[in-house]
């Protein structure tokens, strides 16, 4: 385990790196309502952009889930001007890539290039954006792929387990799906109904342009105004999202080919927004954030009884989910099971000590510093905080937050979220 001198210098050195960080970001608003982000970064001669729009598992239904998905593989595939096969072309010619997914609370396109190219991969972005054409034979070839994809996580434990943890949690609410959707609603997407989800979202006030690399704000925002600046203004109706089920303690056992036992166990959890946020996190690196973790140590180490651990709480724009998850031995899940239970009762009932919550505000907040040290990243995390609408300054906010967490706050937000919990247990046949 890390040394409690080792936690306080982490601990004092991130925020100094991520105030460095998220300082000297411009936004810019254009007229029509979409916003941009520009940071500028004069260590490397590349330049990273994310466009994100308020579009993914959230804005769907379980008639069309996956849409989301669907429709962002489909804008890099074919423009007016360029097939898919041409558009791949052209971004291995400026030095980097272009690619798109849909997600929980947003839907990106994602791209890099060399810095001397930096207006022509905006163009190329801009045009994908702009003028999708959604060919109705590569609309079908994707969906069948998204539809084998989906079909194929039903032979992989780990994902069964997470889906029907999902599912369990989250009832009638959208997060219960993974953001490839469900294969039902997935097969029965067509062209029009891409179109239609398109007109819909894609919509200025939605969307988020963030640019991170060896650009000037001054250059980046003009051309942003050429390119996306005909967009007529306009409103989303965002649909309104049923509550999930109230936690009640459940376990279920599946059944599904494979080597390895999963043991999912999970709670609801509040929102990026809310107080409680900062220290569920922490309180999740202490029990599964890396090889200092409880699991790790306690679980895999010293009992033998994982081959993986893991504790999962993702930022989340409405309600999240605390997921404790160990990947083990078939013969071994009597013993792993009542295990992570003692776990999970234990940071209720007995406070972390002040040393390993040390550690854990230093895991939490060093890991995203870590994760934010390249330009593609660092217009990840710009746009994402400004899609969820909390501001791309929600990051200096955030590792204020975590490093005035204390044991008592760990151990508040443990009784208050995993006092009941579900269980979901995948067994090899």
């Amino acid at each position: 385990m890390l040394t409690l001198a080792l936690a306080t210098l982490l601990a004092f050195l991130v925020p100094v790196s991520a105030a460095a960080q998220t300082s000297g970001v411009s936004r810019t608003i254009l007229p029509n309502g979409l916003t941009v982000l520009v940071r500028e970064n004069r260590e490397a001669p590349v330049v990273a952009y994310s466009l994100m729009v308020k579009m993914g598992t959230r804005t769907e239904t379980p008639d069309n889930a996956g849409i989301s998905n669907l429709l962002q593989q489909m804008l890099v595939r074919g423009t007016e001007k360029l097939d898919g096969e041409q558009i791949a072309e052209a971004a291995d010619r400026m030095g980097g890539g272009i690619d798109a997914y849909g997600d929980v609370d947003y839907s990106e396109i994602t791209a890099t290039a060399l810095s001397r190219n930096w207006q022509e991969m905006l163009d190329l972005l801009g045009d994908c954006v702009l003028r999708p054409t959604l060919p109705d034979g590569t609309v079908q070839a994707v969906r069948n792929f998204l539809a084998r994809q989906i079909r194929n996580r039903g032979d992989k434990p780990f994902d069964v387990a997470s889906d029907r943890m999902r599912a369990a949690l989250f009832g009638s609410n959208p997060y219960a799906w993974d953001p490839f959707g469900r294969r039902a609603s997935v097969e029965k997407l067509d062209r029009e109904a891409l179109i239609a989800y398109y007109r819909r979202f894609y919509v200025p006030g939605q969307m988020v342009l963030a640019v991170s690399g060896d650009v000037k704000s001054a250059d980046v925002v003009a051309q942003v105004q050429r390119i996306f600046g005909s967009m007529a203004p306009g409103k989303v109706e965002m649909p309104a999202v049923p509550a999930p089920p109230p936690m009640v303690a459940s376990r279920e056992v599946i059944v599904v080919p494979g080597a390895q036992a999963q043991i999912f166990m999970g709670a609801l959890a509040p929102s990026l927004t809310e107080a409680d946020h900062p220290p569920l996190k922490v309180l999740t690196a202490v029990l599964g954030g890396g090889m200092a973790s409880r699991f790790f140590s306690e679980l895999r180490d010293q009992q033998a009884l994982a081959y993986t651990t893991l504790a999962q709480y993702p930022s989340r724009v409405d309600t999240s989910a605390f997921v404790a998850i160990l990947g083990t031995a078939p013969e071994n899940v009597t013993k792993a099971e009542p295990a992570l239970a003692e776990q999970l009762e234990r940071i209720r009932n007995q406070a972390a000590s002040e040393d390993e919550v040390a550690v854990a505000r230093a895991y939490v907040v060093g890991s995203q510093a870590m994760d934010r040290r390249t330009n593609a990243r660092q217009a990840w995390y710009l746009a994402f905080y400004e899609v969820a609408g909390v501001g791309y300054e929600f990051l200096d906010r955030y590792a204020a937050a975590v490093k005035q967490v204390t044991p008592a706050d760990v151990q508040r937000v443990a009784r208050k979220y995993l006092s009941v919990v579900r269980t979901v247990i995948v067994q090899p046949n």
